[in-house]
């Protein structure tokens, strides 16, 4: 029979490795992809501000967490930063717009609400839409056209069909102004893009 002296020690350890609160869990696979290692710190903001509002609500709701501008601006996302970082977020697969805000008086205001990818929701397990993203070069380029900020001689003139990031058929029928991109990721369906003027939000799926 081992020292009561050794348990203890033992004992002391494990206490020391618990958390002693409220915590967020992330995946180490997420913290090394490529999605993950191109955020700004905007946009890790936007998803830190929208985990705690996840643990405010009981680690439940994911999918209809409101958060608002002015929330964002709180936790320190300089505000005209706010939708840019939100759009980046949404298009590298770490959160969806699921309910779109509106602005307004009090009596019609709304926030938007929002689900983080990587963590299940009442009813369904994780997406990790992150994980489609391959490459830290794919990941910059599609950071860089959701923020509005593409290199000089790749920015398209307004007016003019939108570059993608698979090389393919351009995509038809979208609004090509710079801030408002639309892109596809190797073919696939297009993630959603969003645009905001002042307070405003919008979504749409091209």
């Amino acid at each position: 029979m081992r020292p009561a002296q050794s348990h203890d020690s033992r004992a002391g350890r494990r206490r020391r490795t618990q958390i002693g609160g409220q915590f967020s869990a992330h995946l180490i696979d997420m913290l090394r992809s490529p999605a993950w290692c191109v955020l700004s710190l905007s946009a890790r903001r936007i998803l830190d501000r929208i985990e705690i509002e996840h643990a405010d609500h009981g680690s439940t709701d994911n999918g209809k967490l409101p958060v608002t501008f002015d929330d964002f601006a709180r936790y320190g996302v300089e505000r005209h930063a706010i939708a840019p970082a939100i759009r980046e977020v949404v298009a590298l697969g770490f959160l969806e717009v699921t309910d779109v805000g509106r602005a307004g008086n009090a009596e019609w205001r709304k926030p938007s609400r929002y689900r983080l990818t990587y963590r299940h929701t009442n009813d369904a397990a994780a997406t990790d839409d992150w994980k489609r993203i391959a490459s830290k070069e794919d990941a910059a380029a599609i950071a860089r056209m959701s923020r509005g900020t593409l290199p000089a001689k790749n920015k398209t003139p307004v007016g003019e069909t939108p570059l993608n990031l698979s090389g393919e058929t351009p995509l038809k029928g979208t609004n090509s102004s710079v801030g408002k991109p639309h892109y596809s990721l190797s073919g696939e369906t297009p993630l959603p893009s969003i645009s905001w003027e002042g307070s405003h939000r919008s979504t749409g799926r091209t």
